[in-house]
């Protein structure tokens, strides 16, 4: 069976005292799990990094950070640099998220910008996408997850490969009131990204672990992960608390087992 992925986004929740409970429990419920066979990973807010990156073993738990600024220094005030983050001992850039992008306005050529400097500064670079439900009701998603594709890894390298990672976001299906996208369409949208990936780096493209992410619970986690061309699950709110999380890990990775993925 293919390494499968695991990880949340903790957007603007969990005091520094709360994550850390939280990854300590995370990481003892799972470390029985072979990493052979599982990536886990979360990603904290800024303020919780430091402590963070210090209470798990990163073998077990890869910690990243939820947005970055391109440049090393300068006249940008409440941004974060990559060499900030070095320095918290941070392993991965989560970057696009549908909150950057629909919220604060980010456009495909600043996320380029970040996903070149988290490559050159040696983080994981995870690069989010995803379409409007304007833009599916229209027809145009795999356009719009081509072009978010195309633009943001573009000047990118085979070579770099080992550091990149996509997840797959429809922004209608995250938050609250997100709506979970079928199994069925993830898998659609997901061929569409690995096509994409295949144009950009040949045949190494299925090396790039492409994550679908979006109202996942434990309902339909395990119809996700079966799907061909799904490599893991970025869970919200239903990994939060760490014990419905171990859970849902261990349900997933069973039901890919029975489709030999």
């Amino acid at each position: 069976m293919k390494k499968l992925y695991f990880g949340s986004n903790l957007k603007m929740y969990k005091t520094i005292e709360n994550t850390v409970n939280y990854l300590t429990e995370l990481e003892n419920l799972t470390k029985d799990i072979s990493r052979d066979e599982i990536q886990m990973f979360i990603i904290p807010s800024y303020t919780t990094l430091d402590r963070a990156s210090k209470a798990v073993d990163h073998k077990n738990i890869i910690i990243g950070a939820q947005n970055m600024h391109w440049e090393e220094e300068g006249q940008f005030t409440g941004e974060i640099s990559p060499i900030m983050l070095k320095e918290v001992g941070c392993d991965l850039v989560m970057i696009g998220h549908s909150e950057r992008r629909h919220v604060f306005n980010e456009t495909d050529e600043e996320e380029n910008k970040k996903v070149l400097s988290a490559i050159n500064h040696g983080f994981i670079a995870l690069l989010c996408i995803g379409e409007t439900a304007e833009q599916k009701e229209n027809g145009i998603s795999a356009e719009i997850l081509r072009e978010q594709l195309k633009i943001g890894l573009h000047g990118t390298s085979v070579e770099n490969i080992p550091q990149i990672w996509v997840a797959y976001e429809p922004v209608w299906s995250i938050g609250v009131n997100g709506t979970p996208a079928t199994a069925d369409y993830a898998e659609e949208m997901h061929v569409v990204i690995k096509d994409c990936l295949k144009e950009l780096y040949g045949d190494r493209y299925e090396e790039i672990p492409v994550l679908y992410g979006g109202s996942v619970n434990p309902g339909n986690a395990d119809e996700l992960i079966q799907q061909p061309s799904i490599d893991g699950l970025f869970i919200g709110r239903a990994a939060w608390q760490a014990d419905k999380f171990n859970p849902l890990i261990r349900s997933a990775i069973e039901s890919a087992r029975k489709v030999n993925k």
